[in-house]
């Protein structure tokens, strides 16, 4: 991945070969995926002709992948002193990737789920249907509400209060074993 852009370290071409891989395992194009990845592991502000050269992708593609980014907001344009052209950065922070990731994903999927489920709940309609499947629907919107609610709640924490609760879940899994197998 050179062509007169920057040269890649050994590390930063794998880091970047395998984001765009599973970027197309997630459903995002691999070009997304390897940008996104090259401002992270940069860490610096990149303009789009850089870019396009450390890849070895045409402009076009860089410009389409780069509005794509920015209307997942994981990335930002920024400028430099003397420098007309748009640089884009992405955050350094795992954990606000993460967040920023969820929510984007949350509203885009999940969100527009809970909402037809919703709508189906309280169409009279689903009275219609038997009585076993009006409850599989019902419960299947009392879940996704549920983990709504959870995941909002923690989208809410501070970084190292996530890191915790995610360091936690094994002592808790632990715990609720040991209290099974005393039962």
């Amino acid at each position: 991945m050179h062509n007169g852009g920057m040269e890649l370290s050994e590390t930063a071409n794998r880091f970047v070969l395998h984001w765009g891989e599973m970027g197309t395992a997630w459903g995002v194009n691999r070009t997304v995926a390897q940008i996104h990845a090259l401002l992270y592991f940069h860490g610096q502000p990149l303009h789009a002709e850089e870019i396009a050269e450390t890849l070895g992708v045409a402009r076009s593609n860089v410009s389409n992948s780069l509005k794509e980014l920015q209307s997942w907001k994981l990335i930002r344009v920024t400028h430099i002193l003397g420098d007309r052209r748009d640089y884009f950065e992405t955050a350094g922070d795992v954990w606000e990737l993460f967040r920023l990731i969820v929510q984007e994903r949350k509203r885009r999927e999940f969100d527009p789920t809970v909402q037809m489920l919703q709508e189906l709940a309280a169409s009279p309609a689903l009275t219609k249907e038997p009585t076993d499947t009006q409850e599989r629907v019902r419960a299947t919107l009392r879940l996704m509400e549920s983990l709504d609610v959870w995941s909002e709640e923690m989208l809410r924490l501070s970084p190292t209060t996530l890191d915790k609760i995610l360091h936690m879940g094994t002592a808790i899994q632990r715990f609720v074993r040991k209290d099974k197998e005393s039962a």
